[in-house]
């Protein structure tokens, strides 16, 4: 399975942004998918994660009430709804899938990965 995310840009404080990501060469119907971000000069750390059984998504705390993940498995895709958009939100987005369910939001527990897209925030 390949990943390509897309959907980042740049938007004010406050703002809104729609990521996307879509799979081909497999199917993400089994699998937990997940947004993982890296911001500048830092490691890449968890956002969310939903797994294929429909369990109540995982969200790091830093992005809990104003992030929202969903995933629509007829399009292959998995998308991240980001409201009230901060500075600090800024990084690089992945996504990231793994077959079957987890709740471990480390990195090494997803085998695939897109190739990021960046989201500026401007204050």
């Amino acid at each position: 399975v390949q990943l390509q995310a897309s959907g980042g840009g740049l938007v004010q404080t406050g703002g809104s942004l729609r990521l996307s990501c879509v799979a081909s060469g497999g199917s993400l119907s089994r699998s937990t998918v997940g947004w993982f971000r890296r911001g500048p000069g830092g490691t890449r750390t968890f956002v969310t994660s939903l797994s294929w059984r429909g369990e109540i998504p995982r969200y790091a705390d830093s992005v809990k009430g104003r992030f929202t993940i969903s995933r629509n498995n007829a399009e292959n895709a998995v998308y991240l709804q980001m409201n009230s958009l901060k500075p600090e939100d800024t990084a690089v987005y992945y996504c990231a899938a793994r077959l079957g369910s987890t709740s471990d939001t480390r990195t090494s527990a997803f085998s695939t990965w897109g190739q990021g897209t960046q989201v500026t925030v401007s204050s």
